[in-house]
């Protein structure tokens, strides 16, 4: 470790790391410096995981140009770019990654100091912050070009490839599971027009392209120590070209399920509309003004099929032997798929009363 931090421009001395957070993709530590007369100061380093994210340069390519466009925003709004925007800490020969001998790519970061990320929705104005950082995340960057970025992993939210994949999946029936989950099957064959939809707007340009997060989950936002507000966006690594609905909607889907996401006891499931409505304000009351109205009456609905698309990985890749996401017990991809697809079905019981609020918003 204290080889791999002799690559980064920090002043000050190594002095040890530690494990750091929840993360399932890369190896993320805090690293520890020492200064003159000061407090140890703490930088997040990570190894990024190749396997997940096959092009690592182009990651960091991606997350270097939102970075420096986010500052030049906070600087311009009078707010502190190194607490509410990541600021990448380059190499000693001006790189964003290095490459150590066993051809792995580690980046470091500014660790921001006092503040929290957490892990559950356990109080609504937690919610109600991230949807205002997640809103004024994507307002900021609505004058960028998202046609510069690089697409890291191909077809992330397009909802069609990926029914196309479970039906692959379905004939190919590696593990012979297909027969125990046609009822599953058959919820994704009655919405195949629904699962076109988004897409479609977006093929027809009715739509605009935007860049978007991605993976806009309660726990990659910071949250103020002091004054409890959404500070800085975090993990970039699947900021690409996408739909502002994708962010709204996995937003929702993540954070106003009144259940866990691998729930067995589907009666507990369902959409908390006092959630939607928390989460829709502060994200609107940041972005409305730079949303075209179809944007704007399209976000309920993408709540349902970010949902949908969920549930159909889940069901993939439970057709599929479990080979993408990792399980904890037997039938754990099936449970995730299946409170996704109750999920669905009560937002779409609930769907005037979504578009209610989102006119209400307005």
């Amino acid at each position: 470790m204290k080889n791999i931090v002799s690559h980064f421009k920090v002043p000050g001395t190594y002095i040890y790391h530690e494990r750091f957070g929840c993360g399932h993709i890369n190896d993320t530590y805090a690293v520890y410096f020492k200064y003159e007369n000061t407090h140890p100061t703490r930088y997040i380093l990570q190894r990024i995981n190749d396997e997940v994210f096959p092009h690592p340069e182009q990651v960091m390519s991606n997350i270097d140009l939102v970075t420096s466009f986010l500052r030049e925003k906070v600087i311009k709004n009078g707010g502190n770019p190194d607490r509410e925007a990541l600021t990448i800490v380059k190499t000693t020969d001006d790189k964003l990654f290095y490459v150590d001998e066993d051809k792995k790519y580690w980046r470091m970061y500014i660790f921001v100091d006092d503040a929290i990320s957490y892990q559950t929705v356990d109080k609504p104005e937690h919610f109600y912050c991230s949807g205002k950082a997640f809103g004024k995340f994507q307002n900021y960057l609505s004058e960028f070009d998202a046609t510069k970025l690089y697409v890291t992993i191909e077809n992330f939210h397009n909802t069609p490839v990926r029914y196309e994949n479970l039906q692959k999946a379905i004939k190919a029936d590696v593990v012979g599971r297909v027969k125990d989950v046609k009822e599953e099957i058959d919820f994704c064959v009655n919405r195949l027009e629904d699962i076109k939809y988004l897409q479609g707007l977006l093929d027809d340009k009715k739509l605009p392209l935007r860049v978007t997060h991605n993976d806009t989950k309660l726990n990659n936002i910071m949250i103020d120590g002091v004054t409890g507000e959404g500070l800085c966006v975090i993990d970039l690594d699947t900021v690409m070209p996408g739909l502002a609905g994708y962010d709204f909607g996995d937003s929702i889907r993540f954070g106003a399920n009144t259940a866990a996401e691998d729930e067995k006891d589907l009666s507990k499931v369902s959409l908390s509309l006092d959630l939607f409505e928390v989460f829709a304000k502060g994200y609107l009351s940041e972005l409305a003004s730079s949303l075209t109205p179809l944007e704007i009456e399209t976000l309920p609905f993408a709540a349902k099929i970010m949902t949908l698309e969920c549930g159909l990985r889940f069901l993939t890749d439970y057709i599929s032997g479990d080979v993408y996401f990792k399980i904890h017990r037997e039938n754990h991809n099936l449970d995730r798929c299946r409170t996704q697809f109750k999920l669905v079905q009560d937002m779409e019981a609930k769907m005037d009363a979504m578009n209610d609020i989102i006119k209400k918003i307005i």
